[in-house]
């Protein structure tokens, strides 16, 4: 038995759950949270008193200081914190609604924003440096943008930012940080979960397009990511970014190439925009 403790929102279904229902096969404690609770019965069952199930909005910062705080009650610490919950949402830019944006941002950017700071008091005080790991799940939209995204993609870029701030502001601390940036997995990110704006005509093809290609593209089974998460934890020294999907990295390589190559044709405006 291990015996790490874990935090995780989102675990309803898709990775949380994947995550939650590894950590718990190998003898770890899951304080798992979900909006209905009742979606964590069939964990309770199996696991009994080794999960929590805490009913959580991540979008309610006092909802989401009172769910930390009744983990490390609880269990008597938090090893792993994962800010998992987010959803998609389908829509041009200039499609989406204010209360879309809104919601957007609220869930996948400052769901992650409050856990974070309700758990970092915890970890500093664990130990005689602190301790933890705080997982904050990105997305390879994280690191890259496409069409009919672009609110998601505002979220997830935020909390790369973010985080790596944040890596550097705990340094010395003993507690990690880690963005995991998934690739295609076969959750409900792209279903029932993804709100969609009001189409407007001028966009219809580039969205049939977005359509499209989800629909021929392969999607990974969640639950085969639990080892991936559980080699990340456990690693004395993890990494600040991690992609899981085999082909997130060429089609990132390959983003960066061309930042690059267009930073360097236009290098000679850096220095007319100072005088040189």
């Amino acid at each position: 038995m291990t015996g790490k403790v874990w935090f995780i929102t989102g675990t309803s279904k898709g990775l949380g759950r994947a995550w939650a229902e590894a950590a718990l096969a190998r003898g770890d404690q899951v304080a798992a949270t979900a909006r209905d609770i009742s979606s964590l019965c069939g964990l309770v069952h199996e696991y009994g008193a080794q999960v929590a199930p805490i009913r959580l909005d991540v979008t309610d910062r006092a909802a989401a200081f009172a769910a930390v705080a009744m983990a490390k009650e609880l269990f008597g610490r938090l090893d792993v914190v994962v800010n998992n919950a987010g959803y998609g949402l389908l829509g041009a830019v200039e499609e989406v609604s204010e209360a879309q944006a809104r919601a957007q941002i609220e869930t996948n950017l400052f769901g992650a924003l409050w856990v974070t700071q309700a758990a970092l008091p915890i970890l500093r005080a664990q130990g005689t440096k602190g301790s933890g790991h705080i997982i904050q799940v990105s997305s390879v939209g994280g690191v890259n943008a496409f069409p009919m995204l672009g609110l998601y993609h505002a979220s997830k870029w935020a909390l790369e930012g973010l985080s790596q701030a944040l890596q550097g502001e705990l340094a010395g601390t003993g507690i990690k940080v880690t963005l995991v940036e998934p690739g295609g997995f076969a959750t409900e990110w792209k279903g029932s979960s993804m709100e969609q704006a009001e189409p407007i005509p001028a966009y219809d093809e580039i969205r049939a397009g977005r359509l499209a290609r989800w629909r021929d593209a392969e999607f990974a089974d969640p639950a085969a990511s639990g080892a991936a998460i559980l080699r990340i934890v456990d690693a004395a020294e993890p990494p600040l970014r991690v992609f899981f999907g085999p082909h997130n990295l060429e089609v990132t390589r390959a983003e960066y190439e061309r930042r690059l190559a267009g930073w360097e044709q236009w290098q000679d405006v850096a220095g007319l925009a100072v005088g040189r």
